[in-house]
């Protein structure tokens, strides 16, 4: 697996398939690149494809507790796309990596040629209470990633308001699911969880800055994901020209809940802006 030392830090990423212009596909909040791991193949059939793991994620390094901060995964983000000789690019946020791919987008308007939002907002998303975040910040801490991990599981099986599709992963998968969601974060750094889960809902809101976003925009919203629905019509509203998609049978992450159709609205948008 390859790293390059980005401001300090090595990040791992994958860096495959042909093609001039990359399409760089930023993961979310306690993700890392296996959250893509299955479409891969697809992608890369579609040309080149960048995934990297942010700081405190995945298989990169960690960083000083301080450097935990949107700020800085935008300028990681930057720096990355540098080292790699990538002047522009087509390029994918996925819930935090969006927050974060729209101010990146802000910044650097002349690097993006198009945007995909996915699952994502420009502002605090609906139904994240910043207590809740924040007692789950200390409990990573004090007690480690992986018992964090199996209080959220404890927690699932009684929620009424986990979506459908969640639900049906874990019966096709069975274990298999969990094992998953707990690789996910015990592959996270404590600090990086605590800080960045009040950067969701601490981080100034962008709402007011979207009408200055100028490349083709695609908005893409799993129909059961509830926090991100009403902050997606935002998006689509508030970005000029901007195209919805919403992914049926699909809630926080399209890309394994409904694979087809979310490579199919992949393969669009593409197609489209390449021409």
């Amino acid at each position: 697996m390859p790293f390059l030392t980005i401001n300090g830090v090595q990040l791992a990423y994958e860096d495959v398939g042909g093609g001039t212009r990359p399409f760089v596909l930023v993961h979310g909040f306690t993700g890392f690149r296996d959250d893509f791991r299955e479409q891969l193949p697809a992608l890369s059939a579609l040309g080149r494809t960048l995934l990297y793991d942010h700081r405190g994620h995945g298989e990169s390094g960690r960083g000083a507790a301080a450097a935990y901060s949107f700020t800085q995964l935008v300028d990681d983000l930057r720096a990355l796309l540098d080292a790699l000789d990538m002047p522009r690019c087509d390029l994918l946020g996925h819930s935090m990596g969006g927050m974060l791919t729209l101010r990146f987008t802000l910044a650097y308007p002349q690097r993006v040629a198009s945007l995909v939002l996915m699952d994502t907002a420009a502002r605090a998303p609906d139904h994240f209470p910043r207590a809740p975040l924040a007692a789950a910040g200390s409990i990573a801490r004090s007690d480690g990633m992986a018992t964090l991990a199996a209080l959220l599981r404890g927690r699932a099986a009684d929620d009424p308001t986990r979506p459908d599709a969640e639900r049906r992963m874990e019966r096709e998968m069975g274990e298999a699911y969990w094992q998953r969601r707990e690789r996910r974060l015990v592959a996270m750094d404590p600090e990086a969880f605590a800080a960045l889960a009040l950067e969701l809902v601490d981080a100034p809101p962008l709402t007011a800055r979207l009408g200055e976003i100028r490349c083709p925009t695609l908005v893409m919203v799993g129909e059961q994901d509830v926090s991100f629905l009403s902050a997606a019509d935002e998006l689509a509203s508030g970005i000029p020209g901007a195209r919805r998609v919403t992914i049926p049978g699909a809630a926080h992450s399209p890309q394994l809940e409904n694979p087809d159709a979310w490579i199919a609205a992949i393969r669009d948008h593409l197609q489209r802006v390449r021409g």
